[in-house]
């Protein structure tokens, strides 16, 4: 019998080896992190940008989280132990579904420009982001207007939409906007190979059901 499971790279047996094919470092692998993150580096690190007049700054992040889904199929035991059937992921049935995920602060000079400065209030913050194909074709996008947020937060947005494995690169665009203030920007890119998996996958199933 058949199952459909959603994880979000969280099979132990595939983070070391997964990390390369998404583009990480690895020191990023090594703690078994299960997205992509740009600015890349420190979890907390955050791009940033002043408002014209100096007085607001803005900051935000991306993490990018690929999502494999699959189907899992039932595997008769080793010889010997047949009757201790296990359900093992089928690499046939492998796709993506990423999700977005947006962390923001917002900081207000009070007396003197980029100095000073507090993180207090509710604010109206707007995150978007595109995925892009190698041909720079839409293959998926979010947005959302967050109305009442503190200075800081973070938030993690579902895709909605699969993408294939093996599907070569793709870029994802994404920005922070604080209304008033400033948007901030970034991309970063990846690699939609489902090799690892399916590496991993053939390694659990053995030599039984083939």
């Amino acid at each position: 019998m058949n199952r459909t499971r959603t994880v979000a790279l969280s099979l132990a047996a595939t983070v070391a080896a997964l990390a390369p094919a998404l583009g990480q470092t690895a020191a990023t692998a090594a703690q078994g992190t299960a997205y992509l993150q740009d600015p890349s580096g420190d979890e907390k690190a955050m791009k940033s940008m002043w408002s014209k007049d100096d007085m607001h700054k803005v900051e935000g992040q991306l993490r990018f989280h690929p999502g494999v889904q699959y189907k899992t199929v039932t595997r008769p035991g080793p010889e010997g132990a047949r009757e201790f059937e296990r359900q093992v992921g089928d690499p046939k049935t492998l796709a993506w579904e990423p999700s977005y995920e947006f962390a923001w602060a917002v900081s207000d000079s009070t007396l003197v420009k980029k100095a000073l400065t507090t993180k207090d209030g509710k604010h109206l913050i707007v995150v978007h982001a595109v995925l892009r194909d190698a041909k720079r074709a839409k293959a998926g996008e979010v947005h959302k207007e967050l109305s009442g947020q503190p200075a800081t937060g973070r938030q993690k947005i579902a895709g909605g939409r699969r993408i294939a494995c093996d599907t070569g690169a793709y870029t994802v665009e994404w920005s922070v906007t604080r209304s008033g203030y400033g948007t901030l920007t970034g991309t970063l890119r990846w690699d939609s190979s489902c090799e690892q998996y399916r590496t991993a996958f053939s390694a659990e199933n053995g030599q039984h059901g083939r």
